[in-house]
């Protein structure tokens, strides 16, 4: 009856000591696997490593799990984003979060922590080597052609390429994309009106982040530029492919065309016509094709 008597005088004061006694038996825990305390969150939330104290990255408060090696997260991202761009088209922002959200759930990231576009570029050229080097070519070169006979029509334009045809990593999921400097971007829409070519009129980023750009759209069957050349390739791109070829022509002010020739990281971001047959030369020497003097390059 004494120790009832006492257990009760005690009341909820000894719950309140035990909980206290539990909280900082955490505290010590938590402190002994290099976490610092956040008060101001639940004890789940993600919160970094202190410099020194368990290494660096972030893991779940309260857990046993190894801290992260951003290092290798971003080799890890790379590597599955690359496998989406090269197996379903997925851009490369897009690719790069659904990477992140693959291998770490919901957990959220700093960006800095994420891997770059040259980064998940370079994976994307080893993944089309190890699973698509008797493919991938081929389409690439296709491609590379169209978008000459394209930016030959529209020569008086001042046309670029930019995207995956020029760097290389296209795929029969990848379209055509060009940027048009003139200083009349609407004659560009007249062009291909007075050709009988349907384009659809859309809005896209404007390459050094000033606003939007008009962007003309549409999916290239053979019917433009109105010769034979392009109904011969029309024809090689169906049987290749089996659909057609989109197209994406970006137009710009005159002006712009100052800031669109930097490369960075050596790597260059558009191409004229005269760097672009360069490549498509390059490609024809890499497959054996004979040139157009009749002897093999």
């Amino acid at each position: 009856m004494a120790r009832a008597a006492a257990k009760a005088d005690a009341g909820p004061a000894a719950g309140i000591g035990r909980a206290s006694m539990g909280r900082e038996d955490r505290r010590r825990r938590c402190a002994g696997r290099g976490h610092r305390r956040d008060r101001t969150v639940p004890q789940c939330r993600i919160v970094p490593c202190e410099p020194g104290l368990g290494g660096s990255g972030y893991h779940r408060g309260m857990s046993r799990r190894t801290p992260i090696d951003p290092a290798r997260l971003r080799n890890e991202i790379a590597q599955a984003a690359a496998r989406m761009i090269a197996e379903d088209g997925a851009d490369y922002a897009t690719a790069k979060r659904k990477a992140a959200r693959q291998l770490l759930g919901d957990v959220r990231i700093a960006g800095d922590w994420l891997p770059d576009n040259e980064m998940v570029e370079d994976e994307v050229r080893a993944y089309q080597a190890l699973f698509h080097a008797d493919s991938q070519p081929r389409i690439l070169a296709l491609l590379r052609r169209v978008a000459l006979l394209a930016m030959q029509d529209l020569a008086g334009f001042r046309p670029y390429l930019a995207g995956a045809v020029l760097n290389g990593t296209a795929t029969e999921h990848s379209d055509i994309h060009l940027q048009c400097f003139c200083d009349s971007p609407k004659d560009v829409a007249l062009h291909l009106l007075n050709a009988g070519v349907d384009f659809e009129t859309s809005e896209s980023r404007h390459f050094a982040n000033r606003g939007e750009v008009e962007t003309l759209s549409f999916l290239w069957r053979g019917q433009w530029p109105a010769q034979r050349e392009a109904r011969l390739l029309a024809g090689e791109v169906r049987a290749e492919l089996g659909a057609p070829v989109g197209i994406h022509i970006a137009l710009y002010d005159a002006n712009d065309e100052r800031g669109a020739r930097g490369e960075p990281g050596g790597r260059p971001l558009r191409i004229d016509e005269g760097a672009l047959r360069t490549l498509i030369a390059a490609d024809e020497a890499a497959a054996g094709n004979p040139a157009p003097d009749g002897d093999t390059i």
